[in-house]
């Protein structure tokens, strides 16, 4: 098995590296892949195609270095048992990696400068990468559950709920929840990476190419909509059972009229 430099000094000849990163779904069991492949085992870097490698992260994403089409499918096809609960349509974010010799010290819509090709660099780069396809699958679950809330939202906006299951709140309330534990449980989007540990030169780079990629900002933003959603369906669900409750009180009500009905009707009949 190549060590890490072997297959990573590929690299230095490079003048750029094609860079794919890929959310295929919420979890993936990484401890099965350690023995085959590997480069690194934090982040685990595996080989990938003939000349590049994959770097695999447990919350679902996997970054892959100038690995081609096919070699690429053939690694996600092996990696399909070891996924849970996989994407119906992955994620796909596609980047260029250039040296800082022949780029601008920077990131565009497009390229990201780094300072070199080594593999603690391509670990820090794809961890932050990951962050950004994760977050990105947040982005739009949480879009989905706000446009699925909205008649919920107007209703009660109006003084009234229509349309509100029950269940389908629970279940609601249910996922956010989920994402919230698995956003600051699993992703730790605040952490730094292990790898920064043996490598403190380069935490400006992961400082940079964190703020580049606004992953504490998105990371607020949906934190902050993930509550918000958490607020709008608990509310929801106290005034359904307020209400249920008070329909409840109502049918006692009704009850005890009809009891006491039914008792001045024999009294008078008696009468009688």
């Amino acid at each position: 098995m190549p060590s890490d430099e072997s297959r990573a000094e590929l690299f230095h000849d490079f003048q750029s590296i094609r860079l794919r990163t890929v959310c295929v779904g919420i979890d993936i069991d990484t401890r099965a892949l350690r023995k085959t492949r590997c480069l690194s085992a934090n982040p685990l870097t595996l080989e990938a195609g003939r000349s590049g490698c994959a770097v695999v992260f447990r919350y679902g994403a996997v970054v892959f270095f100038e690995v081609d089409p096919m070699d690429e499918a053939r690694f996600l096809e092996g990696l399909a048992p070891h996924v849970k609960n996989p994407a119906a349509e992955p994620i796909i974010e596609e980047i260029e990696l250039t040296t800082a010799v022949r780029g601008s010290d920077g990131t565009d819509s497009s390229t990201i400068s780094v300072p070199s090709f080594d593999l603690p660099v391509l670990q820090v780069t794809a961890e932050v990468l990951a962050r950004s396809v994760v977050l990105e699958r947040f982005e739009h679950r949480v879009s989905a559950t706000f446009e699925a809330l909205q008649p919920t939202a107007a209703g009660l906006g109006a003084l009234h709920i229509t349309g509100a299951s029950y269940r389908t709140l629970l279940k609601h309330l249910g996922n956010v929840l989920l994402d919230q534990q698995e956003m600051v449980g699993r992703i730790a989007v605040s952490d730094k990476p292990d790898v920064l540990w043996d490598r403190p030169d380069l935490e400006r780079l992961f400082a940079r190419l964190t703020d580049e990629f606004e992953i504490l900002d998105r990371f607020e933003a949906v934190e902050s909509k993930l509550k918000l959603i958490a607020h709008t369906v608990q509310t929801t669900i106290d005034l359904i059972q307020a209400r249920r409750s008070l329909r409840v009180e109502w049918y006692i009500v009704i009850l005890i009229i009809a009891e006491i009905g039914l008792t001045l009707y024999e009294m008078f009949i008696r009468g009688h």
